[in-house]
């Protein structure tokens, strides 16, 4: 790999000499270094840039990593590099005569080509792999839940080229299948099955009552050699991404990492959502103005309906939308969701619920602090006493602010949809957020926010 991006790196370096002087320019002219002086560069980029592909986690084996964070590494990789490299030339020993265009187009052709590379070699080893060549052996060490999951996605992904062999567990009989996978034997037959197999992992899916074997057999798959890792059985206790700290050699995991209590995300983030409301007030104002005059004809009430939801830190607020049902007692009004063909809803109310105006005037209480432009969607108080006793983890939502758009509502789940898939898709918002995860919820929102079938 090291030898291909290396000879990437060169093909594309002569390939931006080339198209700068002989592509946009008839020959490099007057006053142009000469071609020997920009191959020279090459010793200085090769093993520069080799470097960085190492840092950046470019050669870490990606049987199972997404083709888009390899990509991005690249990307990374390539952006570090480029900026040395003007650095290097141009401000440490001045060589002010190099081309930028040439060294534009070298980043532009490298990442094009390293990519292309990458994603053709992944496309064939994946192949390889469905076809049962270029396979890791896995034998799993404890029934749980942990096992059945990693089972489930070992077998749901052949191109990873996974294979479990079998179990070992001392409460299920041997004989037993989950999957097409064996249960061996006992857990002391892995003294046994390490020397006599050619096994290629252990992964250690022990059930939460078998963890005093944990140190045992870690030693048994140390002394063997074979690599070893753990599946904890209390996934779903811990985020994907656990925090960790360092307290002098004693390792510390936070069961929760919320990325939004940092206090420079909140303000890059509340900057965001104070110049994304007033922009949105200003551009959907006239379209405000025709759903107020609308909701006024429909019937007697007021234009904004005004309903308490609980936000950032449990703390009630008013939430502001547009009217969209007939005027109703606080009691009536508190007694359920909104249903398909509910009678309540106006004519004009259940084309502003379809098409996701009626809640523009969130945009007041995301100037006001009350909410973010995305964030989990409110929920009433009543609401929220009965779900944080049925549904596990619920009351982490209310760490952030709650949004006007979420990663479960573009993802089609709002208005009478599950609940509890809702709340999956708000804690990985929580737990995953960045500046460009907002972003992509905005953006998407525009393409299938806004009108929802699940919306009525």
């Amino acid at each position: 790999m090291v030898v291909i991006d290396a000879a990437i790196m060169a093909a594309s370096f002569m390939l931006a000499y080339f198209f700068k002087f002989y592509v946009m320019n008839n020959g490099p002219g007057v006053g142009v270094l000469p071609a020997l002086d920009y191959f020279r560069l090459l010793l200085v980029i090769v093993p520069m840039y080799v470097l960085l592909y190492y840092s950046c986690s470019i050669y870490a084996p990606k049987r199972t990593i997404r083709r888009r964070f390899e990509i991005y590494g690249i990307i990374k990789a390539n952006s570090i590099g480029i900026a040395a490299l003007i650095i290097i030339l141009f401000l440490i020993i001045r060589e002010l005569n190099y081309s930028r265009t040439v060294i534009g187009l070298f980043y532009i052709f490298n990442v094009g080509f390293t990519s292309t590379f990458r994603i053709f070699l992944r496309k064939g080893l994946r192949t390889i792999r469905r076809q049962g060549y270029n396979l890791k052996h896995i034998l799993l060490v404890g029934y749980s839940r942990a096992a059945e999951e990693y089972i489930d996605r070992l077998t749901d992904n052949p191109q990873w080229g996974y294979v479990a062999c079998g179990i070992l567990d001392d409460h299920i009989p041997a004989g037993t299948l989950y999957r097409g996978v064996k249960v061996l034997g006992r857990l002391g037959n892995l003294e046994i099955i390490l020397p006599e197999n050619k096994l290629d992992e252990v992964a250690i899916t022990l059930s939460l009552k078998d963890y005093d074997y944990l140190q045992s057999i870690v030693g048994t798959c140390e002394k063997s050699g074979v690599h070893t890792k753990f599946i904890p059985d209390y996934n779903s206790l811990i985020p994907s991404k656990p925090y960790t700290e360092d307290l002098l050699g004693l390792p510390v995991v936070n069961i929760r990492h919320v990325p939004l209590t940092n206090t420079g995300n909140i303000l890059i983030k509340r900057v965001i959502d104070i110049v994304g409301s007033m922009a949105g007030i200003l551009i959907t104002s006239p379209i405000m103005l025709i759903a107020s005059i609308l909701v006024k004809a429909s019937g007697p009430g007021p234009v904004i309906f005004r309903q308490e939801r609980v936000g950032l830190h449990n703390k009630p607020f008013s939430m502001y939308k547009f009217r969209s049902m007939d005027l109703q007692s606080p009691t009536e009004e508190k007694k359920a969701w909104t249903v398909r063909d509910d009678p309540r809803v106006t004519k004009v109310g259940r084309f502003l619920r379809k098409t996701s105006l009626d809640e523009l005037p969130q945009l007041f209480n995301i100037l006001k602090g009350d909410m973010s432009l995305v964030g989990p969607r409110p929920e009433r108080p009543g609401w929220v006493e009965k779900f944080r006793e049925e549904i596990p983890r619920y009351m982490v939502r209310h760490q952030v602010r709650p949004g006007l758009t979420g990663w479960a509502q573009v993802n089609g789940l709002r208005g009478d949809t599950s609940i509890r898939k809702r709340i999956e898709y708000d804690l990985y918002y929580i737990e995953n957020w960045t500046l460009g995860f907002d972003i992509k919820i905005i953006l998407m929102t525009f393409f299938t926010g806004f009108i929802n079938k699940n919306a009525y």
